[in-house]
């Protein structure tokens, strides 16, 4: 084994997941307490989805009762001394029944688990977590922080992942997490260590949504801002559209970029007031491959996040999902990036034959009225600091079209951008703040939301927004690069609304009603959520 080779390697450990019929004879007495307490729906006990298989070979297995993190060299800390941190919620494919709760904690413990109750501090028994162990060479990093004299030769973090399923749609739920020696509900829940979340209706029952949206978070005041907003709009859920915590700095895909793993730490600190009552659904971004964990360097994804395990293969970025009458899918752009091709062309053609079947699904699904797509490279945009991405024109954008989809939601250019609806490359009609779009004779409405907290990009063109609008009638370049890497410009007229700023997209979903068709209005806010674009999506 050449030297790149052995300061590569890396260690995710995961232990083996139980069978279904395991799960329900180890949770008897824990399940039976939790159906009386109207915890599940009636004659079910909690179980748990089946997840993606590990990067790596799994560790010793771990029983149900007691998983449990090897424990490290050295003398332990109490376990009462290490408080969890960084808690994050996720959907499953149901979320009227399916929440996956995650957090951290910052050394080995025994028995991890979380406590659910439908009243505050009145919580059922030990649900146990899954262990997802992140060992990272200390070697390969460039920490953003001093080390001390003394140090590791490895970073290790610990990521616990709780999937419940068999939930009571349209409820509220209180939660606690905890390990051996340390259990918020037996010390008397402080209001710190409560956090909630509510399942969403069941389908055909709700009476409208919000949801919320953004890409290139990072970590600072702006970021923490961005979040805030969304805690005081209250979403439903949230769409991350991929480059979270910039812990890869460089973004390439190699061994070569800056790399510091314990800004995860801080990326989850820091949205934990927001992500552990707003499930959060994140698309994988370039500053995603962290090459470092397997072959397509999404490992480390995979131990920190749950979504939805319904693609073809194991990522974490792919996935398909339903909250109430709209259909959601997650892209993973760097498949079909030219700019940067790390990972371009990995899943040999599988991904869009994926999204083709899945598309066709949701667009023949008579409870489905609108179907979002987001990732993070952006189809359309006129920002040239990452440029638009041919290879989505050329892969996705005419299945798309083909199915009708009524919004495309992407970050990776930091900046607030929203297109004329495009069919076949070219804008149908001019659609200004205030509009309605029709999907079904317009087009598609692209839209780029990668002000989340990352240093600003620029256009080519002056900005012209809600309330600031500026003439707008003439054709913007834009750039996009070819296979080969090579840059080439195009000039548009689609550009419509253009923002530099941090800001983020609020989706109201209505359904239909009293003879008035289903819509969604889609909205972009500023950090003090002044709205500088608004627009409507009503199909028919």
């Amino acid at each position: 084994m050449s030297e790149n080779e052995t300061e590569n390697e890396t260690e995710i450990s995961r232990p083996s997941r139980p069978s279904r019929r395991d799960l329900l004879r180890a949770g008897t007495a824990g399940g039976a307490a939790l159906a009386a307490g109207g915890l599940l729906l009636p004659g079910t006990a909690l179980a748990a989805p089946a997840l993606p298989a590990a990067p790596t070979a799994p560790a010793t297995p771990a029983t149900l009762a007691t998983p449990t993190v090897p424990a490290p060299r050295g003398e332990r800390v109490a376990g009462s001394a290490l408080r969890p941190f960084g808690r994050h919620l996720a959907f499953g494919a149901d979320p009227s029944q399916q929440v996956v709760v995650s957090w951290q904690v910052p050394d080995a413990v025994t028995a991890p688990f979380v406590r659910l109750g439908v009243k505050p501090g009145d919580f059922g028994s030990p649900i146990a977590a899954e262990v997802r162990t992140l060992v990272s060479k200390l070697s390969w990093q460039h920490p953003v922080e001093d080390q001390p004299l003394v140090k590791p030769t490895t970073v290790t973090q610990y990521y616990l992942h709780a999937q419940l399923d068999q939930l009571i749609p349209d409820t509220t739920y209180y939660y606690v997490v905890g390990h051996q020696g340390y259990d918020p509900a037996g010390q008397g829940a402080r209001l710190g260590d409560v956090a909630s979340f509510r399942t969403a209706p069941a389908p055909g029952r709700g009476a409208g949504f919000t949801f919320t949206a953004f890409g290139d978070q990072g970590i600072g005041y702006n970021a923490a801002a961005t979040g805030n907003l969304i805690s005081g709009l209250d979403p439903a859920f949230h769409l991350h559209m991929g480059d979270l915590s910039y812990a890869n700095a460089g973004g390439s895909g190699k061994t070569s970029d800056a790399y510091d793993a314990r800004l995860w730490d801080s990326f989850f600190v820091q949205n934990d007031p927001v992500a552990s009552r707003t499930p959060w659904m994140p698309a994988i971004g370039n500053h995603e491959m962290e090459p470092w964990y397997g072959a397509d360097g999404y490992g480390g994804m995979r131990a920190r996040f749950t979504t939805p395990d319904n693609a073809w293969s194991q990522s974490t970025g792919i996935y398909s999902w339903r909250y109430q009458n709209v259909g959601l899918i997650s892209l993973d752009g760097n498949d079909v990036c030219f700019n940067t091709p790390a990972n371009l062309d990995y899943t040999k053609g599988k991904q869009k034959k994926w999204l083709e079947s899945r598309l066709a699904a949701l667009r023949a699904d008579s409870g489905i009225d609108f179907i979002v797509v987001y990732l993070h490279q952006c189809t359309y945009s006129t920002c040239h600091d990452n440029g638009a991405e041919l290879g989505a024109q050329q892969d996705w954008a005419p299945l798309f079209d083909k199915y009708q989809v009524d919004l495309v939601l992407s970050g990776h250019n930091h900046v607030y951008e929203r297109t004329d609806p495009i069919r076949a490359g070219k804008a149908t009609r001019k659609v200004a703040s205030g509009d309605t779009v029709n999907p079904v004779k317009d087009g598609t409405t692209y839209v780029v939301a990668g002000g989340g907290g990352g240093g600003l990009y620029s256009f080519p063109a002056a900005d012209t927004y809600l309330g600031h609008e500026t003439a707008n009638d003439k054709s913007v370049p834009m750039v996009v690069s070819d296979r080969g890497g090579q840059s080439q410009t195009v000039k548009v007229t689609w550009s419509r609304v253009r923002y530099t700023g941090y800001c983020l997209v609020t989706v109201d979903v209505t359904p239909a009603a009293g003879g008035r068709p289903a819509r969604m209005e889609v909205r972009s806010l500023t950090e003090d959520g002044t709205a500088v674009d608004r627009v409507t999506v009503q199909r028919g």
